[in-house]
C-alpha cells in the first residue's frame, strides 16, 4: 500500500519512523502537558521535531492570558500592554503577508511579556459579509445544486454558521503554528450574540443623535451581487485602449477602453460633439457641460439641446473642472450613474435620472432601450444614433475600469436610498487627533495620508443589500388603514430604530404622539457594512456597552499594528467610531507595517499563483502540493491554469521546510516601515541555516557542561575573566541595549540585525572557537568559560526569544539555570537589560577588533597561497600597552587563523612577507612552506577531452551549412577528418542524427544543469559584490546528487572562475547562504568579501534606484495621468518601471543576503 502514495507521502512516513525511534520520549508525554526533555538534545536541527508540543503546553500553562503577569505589573506599575490582532476573514487562510503582520505582533507582545508588563493580545474574526456569502452561495450550489432564495434567509443564515463551525476555523490554526502567543480565553467574532448586540448598540445610538441617516446618493453597485459595495471592493484596473473583459451573465467578451464620439443638436440646427466611455448612459444625461474659458463653446453656455430619443433638454453649462483637452472638450452629465457628475449636479441643481435597475438592465422611457441588459443597450444606443446621422465614430482610449474584487462584476455607479454615517465632525477629531500627538503614527510619512483621506472624506454608506450580516435595527413607520395620517406618514418616509420590535413602537409612537395599534413597522432588510462591526473591534472585544472589568483595564490599546493599504477603511474608522461612542481614542499608537509582495514585487494574488499558506514554508511542499492546495480553491477553470503556471515558474523544485522560526525571523529582517517586501521563499531558508548555527552553539554548550553544572553568579565569575571573556559579555551588553532600542522605536531590522550578528560572528565564530581548548582543561580557567558560555547562550536564547519562540524554548528547557530564577518558560523568562549585562567595554572591544582583522589577515595569506598552516607570524606593534594586549590575545588569535605559530615583537623579522593592519600594527608571515602549483600535463584526460571537443565542432558545422554554407565549409576544410570519411566537401557530408549521437542523457543533463546554476549563481555573486575571485563550499544533503557534484567540482570552479570551490554535506562557518535547490545550497567564504564597502555601494544603488521609481511613481499619480499623457511616454514610463522594479528585487536580494552574515 506504502507503494502507491505519492513520494512526498513516503518520505513523510520514513520520517515519523525515524522521528519516532530516535525522540520518542518526546512525543510519549501527557498531551497536552510539557514536552519531555530528559533525553539529549538531537544532534541536527529539525523543526518539526522542535515545534511539537510546546503550543498546547504554554496555552494550557496560561502564559498568553493577561492575569500570569499582574502581580508583576502591580509590582512594577506598569500599565498593560493591548493589542488587537486585526480580524481576518472567516472565509480566508493566512498568507505570507499576514505573516508578517502576526510576526512583528508577536515579536512585540513577547518582548513586553518579557520585560513584566501586563500583556494582551486579542484574537479575532471577521464575518466578512460579502466574501462569506458568495462562498457559502457557491458551495450550496455545487452540492446541491440551490441558490439563497430557495432555502429563504433564516435557512440560508443557519447554513452560514453551519459552513463556519465546520471550515472557519484555519485561521485560528494557521495563528498557532506560527506561535502566535494570543489569549484563546478571550475570542471575538464579529457575528457573534455579544459582539452583534454592540453592533445595534452603536447604530441606534448614532441614529438617534442623527450621526446616521437615510439618504439618496451615489453608491458603488454590483449588479452581479445586486448589492452595495465598499470602495475597498473596487478594484481600479488601468487599460492603455481597447481591452475585452469577461463580465457575469455575458457569453462574449465586454470591450472598454473606447472613446465614443456624438453629437446633440441644437435648436439652431447645428450640433455640439461629446465623448464618452460609457455611452450607453447619455439615456439619462440631464446637461452638457464645457469649460468657460472654451472659445468654441462660451457662446453656447444658457443654451439648451435636445435629447435624440427622449423628450428632454438638457442645458449647456460651464464649469471649471471640465478638461478642454479630453474628448471633444465638451463633456455630457449624468448626475444618477457617475460621481464627478453627481457632485457636478449638486452645485447646479440639475435632475438626477436613473436609468439602470438594480440587475443592470435599462429602465427608461424608450421601448427600444427598455429592458435590455446595459452592454446589450450600448450596442443599441450607437446603431440608434447612426440611424440619426449623430454617432461620430470611436476610437481606443486609455481608462481606469472599476471591476468587482468579489464577483468580477463591473461596477455601476448608482443613485439609490441607503444608510449613510455623516464623517465630517468625526474626520475633524480624527485629524485633530494626530495633530496633537495625542494618537501617534508611524511611519511619520502616513500623517500625510491621513490628512488627505480625511480632509476629503465623504458620508460613509453603511447598508448592503445581503443576508450574511447584521440586520440593520432599523424599521419604516406607517399608519394602519383607516388612519387620517397615513399618507402624511407615508409620505415623511419615517424610520425609527431600536433593540427589537417592540422598542422601536414605542418610539415611533412616542414621536408621533399616537397609540401603538395605529402604526405598523417594517424592519430594514439592508445589513451594515462588514467595515461598520469592524470599526467597534478595539472597545466591542471588552464588552461594550456594558462597562465590565476589561472594558476598564484594557482600553484603550496600546498599539494598532496593520498594513497602510486600510488605513482610512479600516484605522480611520475606528479612531472616529471610538472617539465618538467611548470619548476616548481607541489606542494610542499607530503602527504600519510594509505589505509582503512576491520576489518579483507583484502584489500576492490567487490568480498568479503567488498566494503562499505559511504552513507550505513552515513546512514545506512539493509542486504537487500546491498543485493539489488550488483544487480546493473556488477558482475559475482559467484562474487556476493561470496559478498552476505561476506556481510552476516560481518553484519548480516546490518550498523547501524552513520551519516556523525561521519564517517569522526573515520577515522581521526586512525594512517593515515604508517600502514593500519582495519576498524571496528561499531567503527564508538562509535562516533556517541561521536556526542550525544556533543549533550547534546549543549542543556545543551542553556538552560543554559537566552534568553537575550549576551557574554561578556574574558577580563572582567577572572578577576572573579573560580578555576574551569580558570581551564576549561586552558583546552581549551592546546586543542588548541596541535589541531593546529597536523594539523600542519598532525598527526590526536593526533587532534582527544585531542579534545574528551577536550569534553568529561574535558567540559562534569568535568566542566558541576561543575557548574550546580551554574548556577540555579540568581548571579554574575552564570552569569561569562554563559560567560565562552558559550566560551567553542562556541570554542569547531569551533575546531571539521574541522572533523563534519554538527554538529558544526547546534550548532553554535543556539549559541548567541559575539558583534564583524559576521561569517555567522562556516564555515569561525575564528580557535581557543593560541592567543585568552592564560589562560594555567599548575600549576593549576596539582591540578584539584588531586582532579579529589580524586573524581575518592570516586566512587571507593561507588562502591565497594555498597554505593550510602557516608555519609562524609576527606582530610588530610599537604601543607598549596595545601590545600588552595583543600578547595575551596571541593564544586565541592562534587558535583562530590555525597558523602554527604567532608571536608579539617590536622588531621587524627578516624573510617574511608583510602586511600592515593599522598605523601602529604589522602582520610578518614566515614564507618557508612550499606554495605547489599544478601543472597541466598532456595524460589520457586531455586525449579524451581532445576527441569529444573534435566531435562537437565536426557535427556542429554540419548542423550550421544548411544555414552558413560558407562559415562552415571554411572550417570544415581545416578540420581534421576521421578515416572513414571521404566527403569532399560539407555540402554532401552526412547531416548529424540520434543514431549517429544517440547518447541523450537526461538525468544527467538535469545535475550539470545544476551545476551550471551554481557557476551563474557564483558570477552574479562576484560581479554584484566586486570579488574577482571568491571560495566556495556547496552544501548537498542527497549522496548521489553529491557525487556527481563533486566530480563536477573542478569544471564549475574554472567556469566560475572561483578560487576554490568543494562539495560537502557541513555547513562551514562564516559563510553567506544561497539555495540554488530544495537540497542544495551555495555558500561564500566571508573573507572574500568586503561587507561594509560592498553593503554601502549596493545600498547607494538601491536608494537611486528607488528614486527612480519613486519619481516614475510620482508622475503617474498625477490627476488625470491616463487622460493627459500621451500612449507613447505611459507605455515608455511601464517599461522604466519594469526594469527598476527588477533592479530594486535584484539589489534588495544582495542586501538582504550581505545583511545575514553581517
Amino acid at each position: 500500500m506504502l507503494r502507491r502514495l505519492p513520494k512526498s507521502a513516503l518520505q513523510r512516513v520514513w520520517f515519523c519512523k525515524i522521528c519516532y525511534k530516535r525522540y520518542s520520549s518526546a512525543f510519549t508525554t501527557a498531551f497536552p502537558g510539557k514536552k519531555d526533555t530528559s533525553g539529549p538534545l538531537p544532534k541536527s536541527y529539525n523543526p518539526q521535531f522542535v515545534e511539537s508540543v510546546w503550543y498546547s503546553w504554554w496555552e494550557k500553562s496560561g502564559f498568553f492570558r493577561p492575569e500570569y503577569n499582574k502581580n508583576v505589573k502591580h509590582r512594577d506599575g506598569k500599565e498593560p500592554f493591548v493589542v488587537c490582532l486585526p480580524p481576518p476573514n472567516v472565509t480566508g487562510s493566512l498568507h505570507l503577508g499576514h505573516t508578517l503582520m502576526v510576526a512583528i505582533q508577536d515579536s512585540l507582545i513577547r518582548w513586553h511579556r518579557m520585560n513584566g508588563r501586563e500583556t494582551l493580545w486579542i484574537p479575532g474574526s471577521d464575518h466578512a459579509g460579502i466574501a462569506t456569502q458568495i462562498v457559502v452561495e457557491k458551495k450550496l450550489q455545487k452540492e446541491r445544486q440551490i441558490d439563497r432564495h430557495t432555502l429563504g434567509r433564516e435557512q440560508f443564515v443557519r447554513e452560514v454558521h453551519k459552513w463556519k463551525e465546520e471550515c472557519g476555523n484555519e485561521i485560528d490554526q494557521q495563528l498557532k503554528r506560527l506561535g502566535a502567543s494570543l489569549d484563546w480565553s478571550r475570542p471575538n467574532f464579529t457575528m457573534s450574540e455579544e459582539f452583534s448586540r454592540a453592533v445595534q448598540e452603536a447604530f441606534i445610538s448614532l441614529h438617534d443623535d442623527g450621526t446616521i441617516y437615510r439618504g439618496n446618493r451615489l453608491i458603488n453597485w454590483s449588479c452581479a451581487l445586486r448589492s452595495t459595495i465598499s470602495d475597498i471592493e473596487v478594484d481600479k484596473q488601468p487599460i492603455t485602449g481597447a481591452t475585452d473583459f469577461r463580465v457575469p451573465g455575458y457569453e462574449d467578451p465586454i470591450q472598454f477602453g473606447v472613446l465614443h464620439y456624438f453629437s446633440y443638436p441644437l435648436d439652431s440646427g447645428t450640433e455640439i460633439p461629446v465623448a464618452t466611455t460609457r455611452i450607453e448612459t447619455m439615456l439619462g444625461d440631464t446637461a452638457i457641460a464645457v469649460h468657460p474659458d472654451d472659445v468654441r463653446y462660451s457662446h453656447l453656455i444658457g443654451r439648451k439641446v435636445q435629447h435624440p430619443f427622449i423628450d428632454r433638454m438638457l442645458p449647456i453649462i460651464a464649469s471649471e473642472t471640465v478638461d478642454k483637452d479630453f474628448g471633444t472638450g465638451a463633456v455630457k452629465v449624468t448626475p444618477a450613474h457617475d460621481f464627478n457628475d453627481y457632485d457636478l449636479g449638486e452645485r447646479y441643481s440639475l435632475d438626477s435620472v436613473t436609468i439602470l435597475g438594480e440587475d443592470g438592465t435599462i429602465d427608461c422611457p424608450v421601448p427600444r432601450f427598455n429592458g435590455l441588459r446595459r452592454f446589450d443597450a450600448r450596442l443599441e444606443v450607437i446603431d440608434a444614433l447612426k440611424e440619426k446621422g449623430l454617432y461620430g465614430g470611436q476610437k481606443e482610449h486609455a481608462m481606469v475600469v472599476p471591476v468587482c474584487s468579489r464577483s468580477s462584476d463591473i461596477v455601476e455607479p448608482l443613485l439609490k436610498e441607503q444608510w449613510f454615517a455623516r464623517c465630517d465632525n468625526l474626520a475633524t477629531q480624527a485629524i485633530a487627533a494626530v495633530e496633537s500627538g495625542e494618537l501617534s503614527i508611524c511611519p511619520k510619512m502616513h500623517c500625510k495620508t491621513w490628512q488627505h483621506w480625511l480632509l476629503n472624506i465623504r458620508d460613509w454608506c453603511i447598508s448592503r443589500q445581503l443576508w450574511w450580516g447584521h440586520r440593520i435595527p432599523a424599521y419604516r413607520v406607517s399608519f394602519r388603514n383607516g388612519h387620517p395620517k397615513n399618507q402624511k406618514a407615508d409620505s415623511e418616509n419615517m424610520w425609527v430604530s431600536g433593540r427589537c420590535y417592540q422598542e422601536a413602537l414605542e418610539k415611533a409612537a412616542a414621536q408621533l404622539n399616537v397609540n401603538e395599534e395605529h402604526l405598523e413597522l417594517t424592519q430594514d432588510d439592508d445589513v451594515l457594512d462588514t467595515w461598520f462591526s469592524s470599526a467597534l473591534f478595539p472597545f466591542a472585544v471588552h464588552g461594550w456597552p456594558s462597562q465590565t472589568d476589561d472594558l476598564d483595564r484594557f482600553y484603550p490599546s496600546t498599539l494598532l499594528e496593520t498594513g497602510h493599504d486600510i488605513i482610512f477603511f479600516w484605522v480611520a474608522r475606528m479612531v472616529m467610531m471610538g472617539q465618538k461612542l467611548t470619548g476616548r481614542l481607541p489606542f494610542k499608537e499607530v503602527y504600519f507595517h510594509s505589505m509582503v509582495r512576491d520576489a518579483h514585487g507583484r502584489k500576492m494574488s490567487k490568480s498568479l499563483g503567488n498566494v503562499i499558506d505559511p504552513v507550505d514554508v513552515i513546512q514545506g511542499a512539493s509542486l504537487e502540493d500546491l498543485h493539489a492546495r488550488l483544487e480546493g480553491n473556488l477558482l475559475d477553470p482559467a484562474e487556476k491554469e493561470r496559478s498552476r503556471r505561476g506556481q510552476a515558474a516560481d518553484y519548480p523544485r516546490g518550498i523547501p521546510e524552513c520551519g516556523t522560526d525561521a519564517l517569522r525571523f526573515t520577515l522581521c529582517t526586512y525594512k517593515a516601515q515604508g517600502e514593500d517586501v519582495n519576498l524571496d521563499v528561499n531567503t527564508v531558508q538562509t535562516y533556517r541555516f541561521f536556526c542550525n548555527k544556533i543549533w550547534n552553539a546549543a549542543l556545543f554548550t551542553l556538552n560543554a557542561l559537566p552534568d553537575n553544572f550549576e551557574p554561578s553568579p556574574m558577580s563572582e565569575t567577572l572578577a576572573d575573566c579573560s580578555i576574551m571573556d569580558r570581551w564576549i559579555l561586552s558583546r552581549l551588553s551592546d546586543t542588548t541595549s541596541k535589541i531593546n532600542s529597536g523594539f523600542q522605536g519598532y525598527d526590526f531590522p536593526i533587532i534582527t540585525s544585531a542579534i545574528h550578528k551577536f550569534w553568529v560572528q561574535n558567540l559562534c565564530d569568535v568566542y566558541l572557537e576561543s575557548i574550546k581548548l580551554s574548556l577540555r582543561a579540568d581548571d579554574h580557567r575552564a570552569v569561569v568559560s562554563r559560567n560565562v558560555l552558559h550566560t551567553c547562550v542562556d541570554a542569547g536564547l531569551r533575546l531571539i526569544g521574541p522572533f523563534m519562540p519554538y527554538l529558544s524554548e526547546e534550548i532553554f528547557q535543556r539549559l541548567p539555570r541559575k539558583p534564583e530564577r524559576e521561569d517555567p518558560s522562556i516564555c515569561v523568562a525575564p528580557y535581557p537589560t543593560t541592567g543585568e549585562f552592564p560589562m560594555f567595554d567599548g575600549s576593549l572591544e576596539e582591540r578584539v577588533a584588531l586582532s579579529l582583522d589580524i586573524v581575518n589577515r592570516i586566512r587571507s595569506i593561507q588562502k591565497e597561497f594555498g597554505i593550510p598552516k602557516l608555519s609562524a607570524g609576527h606582530i610588530v606593534c610599537n604601543n607598549d600597552d596595545l601590545r600588552g594586549v595583543l600578547s595575551q590575545l596571541c593564544p586565541t588569535m592562534v587558535t583562530l587563523s590555525r597558523c602554527r605559530k604567532l608571536q608579539m615583537t617590536n622588531q621587524e623579522p627578516d624573510r617574511c612577507l608583510a602586511t600592515t593592519v593599522a598605523s601602529n600594527c604589522a602582520l610578518f608571515v614566515e614564507m618557508e612552506e612550499s606554495i605547489k602549483l599544478s601543472l597541466r600535463a598532456d595524460d589520457h584526460r586531455a586525449r579524451v577531452s581532445r576527441n569529444v571537443l573534435h566531435t562537437c565542432v565536426d557535427a556542429g558545422l554540419r548542423l550550421i551549412s544548411p544555414f552558413m554554407p560558407y562559415l562552415s565549409e571554411e572550417i570544415f576544410q581545416r578540420l581534421p577528418r576521421r578515416p572513414e570519411q571521404e566527403e569532399p566537401s560539407i555540402c554532401v557530408a552526412p547531416y548529424p542524427n540520434t543514431e549517429e549521437f544517440s547518447m541523450f542523457d537526461s538525468s544527467l543533463e538535469e545535475r550539470v544543469a545544476l551545476s551550471l546554476d551554481i557557476v551563474n549563481r557564483i558570477r552574479s555573486i562576484q560581479k554584484e559584490f566586486g570579488i574577482q575571485k571568491l571560495s566556495g563550499h556547496i552544501v548537498c544533503n542527497n549522496d548521489d546528487l553529491r557525487g556527481v557534484l563533486s566530480q563536477l567540482c573542478p569544471t564549475m570552479a574554472t567556469l566560475s572562475r572561483c578560487r576554490k570551490l568543494q562539495v560537502t554535506n557541513q555547513e562551514p562557518d562564516r559563510c553567506l547562504a544561497t539555495t540554488v535547490a530544495s537540497n542544495c545550497a551555495l555558500l561564500v567564504e566571508m573573507e572574500d568579501i568586503d561587507v561594509p564597502s560592498v553593503l554601502e555601494r549596493l545600498q547607494a544603488k538601491l536608494a537611486k534606484t528607488s528614486t527612480g521609481l519613486k519619481k516614475i511613481e510620482a508622475q503617474r499619480s498625477i490627476d488625470s495621468y491616463e487622460d493627459k499623457v500621451p500612449l507613447n511616454i505611459r507605455e515608455k514610463h511601464d517599461q522604466q518601471m519594469e526594469v527598476l522594479q527588477a533592479d530594486s528585487a535584484r539589489l534588495s536580494a544582495a542586501v538582504a543576503m550581505l545583511k545575514t552574515t553581517r
